[in-house]
């Protein structure tokens, strides 16, 4: 019996590599090439870096800016053609994926400034495409924050403090452009973004300094809020603007505990132009700055410390809302950029570098 078995495994291991070599000679899992077609289509190019109208902005000891583009074909590449300004900068003719290929150039000493970057891809048979993409590229002026400032949000692309490495909290749909220095915050209709208020909170002094390019569309906004819920303004604070559109007026309330301080308007301007803000309270006065000068100085008749009795957690930017919304004080849709927050008052002199670092 153990020599039938035997026999019977034998003959069934032939007929095992009898079947396999029958399948290999009839090439039943082949491995075939495909001979490419006609080259019918063009190239197809995009440059995905710098982005179409935005800033790059660099801290001072990067000298290498590497520009990016995604060129595909039907069949094969043929070159990569890189200009700056219309001045050739690089050609790049060699490709692992000769018909997808992201394409690094590499630039050296790029100068503050305004330019545009082209790139040509062309194929072997000649046909070509080309994309453009303007952008402006600017040094990062190095920053050490004052004493007592708490928050600067300095808008370059998104809504991070630059001191605390936190983001704010975005409503809506804002979005970023060109500003004073690299990007600015774009408003737009129905945003705005907020964020915690506790390090202002720790003092009774306030100060805020930034940039606006106002767009007089809507002809009121809100700019900064930290209020009480409800129409209670004997505590926090309140910046706006309101006007029309050939003459605005920015105007500042807060509370003192049982009353509400007005200095409104502190300052009356033509929007067009961009313009440098700060405003700082104390117990004894508040101070507005327009482009580094004093544009108006209140002495209150009994010094009254400010108050956060009962006001919100966090602070609203470019928007009332939702605590000072009333009064048509709702998204603000003009550009703001360099915008820092202090827990103390800040001096004319720092006010002055403020401006001057920014301009």
């Amino acid at each position: 019996m153990q020599i039938i078995m035997k026999a019977i495994r034998h003959i069934f291991g032939i007929f095992l590599i009898v079947l396999l070599a029958g399948g290999c000679e009839q090439e039943l899992d082949p491995i075939t090439s495909v001979k490419p077609g006609a080259d019918t289509e063009d190239p197809a190019v995009e440059i995905t870096f710098p982005v179409d109208g935005k800033t790059i902005r660099v801290s001072p000891d990067v000298t290498k800016i590497t520009f990016v583009a995604t060129v595909t074909d039907d069949i094969e590449i043929g070159s990569v053609k890189f200009y700056l300004d219309e001045t050739e900068i690089g050609n790049v003719e060699s490709f692992k994926d000769y018909r997808r290929a992201v394409v690094n150039m590499d630039y050296e000493g790029l100068e503050d400034g305004e330019y545009v970057l082209k790139v040509v891809a062309t194929d072997l048979t000649g046909k070509s495409d080309e994309t453009s993409r303007t952008f402006r590229k600017t040094t990062a002026v190095p920053y050490t924050p004052l004493e007592g400032e708490v928050h600067y949000f300095p808008f370059e692309g998104d809504l991070t403090d630059a001191l605390t490495g936190t983001s704010g909290t975005e409503v809506g749909s804002p979005g970023f452009a060109a500003g004073k220095l690299g990007d600015a915050y774009k408003g737009a209709k129905d945003a705005y973004f907020t964020y915690p208020a506790d390090k202002l909170k720790e003092s009774n002094e306030f100060s805020v300094a930034f940039w606006i390019k106002v767009n007089p569309n809507p002809i009121r906004a809100g700019l900064i809020s930290i209020s009480p819920p409800g129409e209670n303004r004997n505590s926090g604070i309140r910046i706006f603007r309101e006007g029309n559109e050939t003459e605005q007026k920015l105007g500042l309330n807060y509370g003192i505990g049982d009353n509400e301080v007005w200095v409104n308007p502190f300052y009356t301007f033509a929007p067009g132009d961009w313009i440098h803000v700060a405003i700082t309270i104390s117990e004894s006065s508040t101070v507005a700055y327009v482009n580094g000068e004093v544009a108006l100085e209140n002495i209150p008749e009994t010094p009254s410390p400010l108050s956060w009795a009962e006001t919100s957690s966090t602070m609203s930017i470019a928007s009332g809302e939702p605590d000072f919304g009333y009064w048509e004080h709702f998204s603000e849709l003009s550009l703001i950029d360099e915008m820092h927050f202090f827990n103390r008052v800040i001096t004319p002199e720092e006010v002055q570098g403020l401006y001057n670092i920014d301009k």
